[in-house]
């Protein structure tokens, strides 16, 4: 389905500017939908030539509070505009129409507003209501609302809204049944709905609220000031205690540009904020198992490594720093963790650390330069934890043995070792190659002639479920050894 914004500009022609103006009225008419307790639609005339006489449906919105009048998604839809006569008029006439209609998409007698979107003086589109049949005599507060909604009516009209600034009504604020509170051009309050008086009685304010101002309810909002100040809706939050939180939603209703009144929405989020504080609790807690982990890891490093140093023996002491190294792989992880707690880890950064635990523990050694070429994102720990271990076992092996006639003392180039990584949606692949000597002929993964091939191949096959080939390259490709890695990204339990 085509875009908005790819509707203006295919089938209506409008402009960067005009285009960012509807974008942002259609950000925030939820506020007007609710308002009026009806279904709305943004309509434009055709003007690529093929549709003449013809209105495009660029947006359409429900109400939250009403049943929709409007089953199909009229979005991306041609009409002709006779069958539209109101909106036609609103258009040519640049004013407010209302009357009954019976527009096809319904097909029965309907209570229609059209109303003039203008942008820098020019109308551009019409924002069609289309209301439901009423449930019986209309309440002060459905009277109250639909009074609000004229007035931002008449403010679409005359360009002010939306605003420039902010959305009203959006993703994560204040909606129409959470609250409203008018306030007049005094800043008395002209009405507020029940569920505003429960929300003001959480923060202190017991009194009745009709006729006073916010001030002297004791409720001083530095959000309303700005709003009035400014002539631009405004957010604020009030808190009580760590018990109670309040966010209000000043957004001023305006004539000939200037504030006459100002609507207050209203919302408890105490709830979500206290539920906020448990998830950042256990965020907490989940760190600080992992950074326990890694100090413990580190730990065993530390004694690992002490006892190779007064371990006699030439084997023992290589057995218990291969060990050493392995712990460290998974501390990097953890490490990590520490940071970012979750089921997901950045696999980049680890390796990055791999490559320096690498280049700490072999490379004084060995003069080989690692190069890492690409990127795997974000993985599972369950996948990352094994994967590091196999890699930081792959760069260490490859560096260790593919360059034996290398010396410090060599002025020639040093050998080179890449590391390329790459996935798509299903599978993530690492690919280590060197320049080295390369594998006998008579090399099998099945029979390896080391430990630590041993655990790399038990990792990939049986706990990452993955595929690992080790292929000798010949001269012509540059010689060394192409050691390829693919597993999938998410562990097969």
């Amino acid at each position: 389905m085509a875009t908005l914004a790819e509707l203006a500009v295919a089938r209506a022609g409008l402009d960067e500017a005009t285009i960012d103006h509807l974008l942002r009225l259609t950000a925030s008419w939820s506020l007007l939908a609710d308002l009026a307790f009806s279904d709305l639609v943004l309509m434009a005339p055709v003007t690529d030539g093929a549709g003449d006489g013809e209105l495009v449906v660029l947006g359409q919105v429900r109400p939250n509070n009403r049943a929709t009048v409007i089953t199909a998604d009229l979005v991306g839809t041609a009409h002709r505009a006779d069958d539209w006569p109101l909106v036609r008029r609103a258009l040519a006439e640049a004013e407010r129409v209302t009357g009954y209609a019976s527009p096809e998409v319904i097909g029965e007698p309907t209570l229609v507003w059209a109303i003039p979107v203008r942008v820098s003086g020019a109308v551009v589109a019409a924002l069609v209501r289309l209301q439901g049949p009423m449930r019986g005599p209309s309440s002060l507060y459905e009277q109250a609302y639909l009074s609000i909604f004229v007035r931002l009516c008449d403010m679409v009209a005359a360009s002010t809204f939306p605003f420039r600034e902010d959305d009203v009504a959006g993703p994560g604020l204040p909606r129409v049944g959470d609250g409203i509170i008018l306030l007049d051009g005094a800043g008395r309050v002209d009405f507020a709905t029940p569920n505003a008086v429960n929300a003001l009685h959480r923060v202190g304010v017991s009194a009745s609220v009709e006729g006073r101002t916010l001030p002297e309810l004791g409720l001083h909002l530095r959000a309303l000031e700005r709003a009035r100040a400014f002539a631009m809706p405004t957010l604020e939050e009030l808190d009580r205690g760590i018990d109670v939180a309040i966010v209000f939603h000043c957004v001023p209703l305006l004539e000939a540009e200037r504030p006459t009144a100002v609507m207050v929405l209203v919302r408890d989020v105490s709830d979500l904020r206290r539920l906020n504080r448990v998830v950042l609790s256990k965020e907490a807690a989940v760190r600080e198992v992992h950074h326990r982990v890694k100090n413990n890891l580190q730990t065993i490093s530390s004694l690992l490594r002490l006892q190779a140093r007064r371990s006699v023996e030439r084997e023992t002491r290589t057995a218990l720093l291969e060990a050493e190294r392995r712990v460290r792989s998974i501390a990097v992880v953890h490490e990590v963790l520490s940071r970012e707690p979750g089921e997901d880890v950045s696999f980049d950064e680890i390796v990055r650390s791999l490559v320096l635990l690498v280049e700490d523990t072999v490379l004084a050694l060995h003069p080989v330069e690692i190069v890492v070429s690409g990127e795997l994102g974000v993985l599972a720990t369950d996948v990352a934890t094994p994967l590091a271990v196999v890699l930081a076992e792959l760069l260490t092996n490859a560096v260790e043995h593919a360059f034996v006639d290398f010396s410090v003392e060599d002025p020639e180039p040093v050998g080179v070792v890449t590391l390329r990584l790459a996935r798509d949606a299903e599978h993530a692949v690492a690919e280590v190659r060197d320049n080295g000597v390369g594998v006998g002929a008579d090399f099998s993964l099945d029979a390896p002639t080391s430990l630590g091939l041993s655990i790399v191949r038990d990792l990939v096959r049986t706990q990452l479920r993955g595929q690992i080939d080790v292929t000798a390259m010949g001269p012509e490709s540059g010689g060394g050894t192409l050691v390829r890695v693919e597993v999938p990204v998410v562990a097969r339990r």
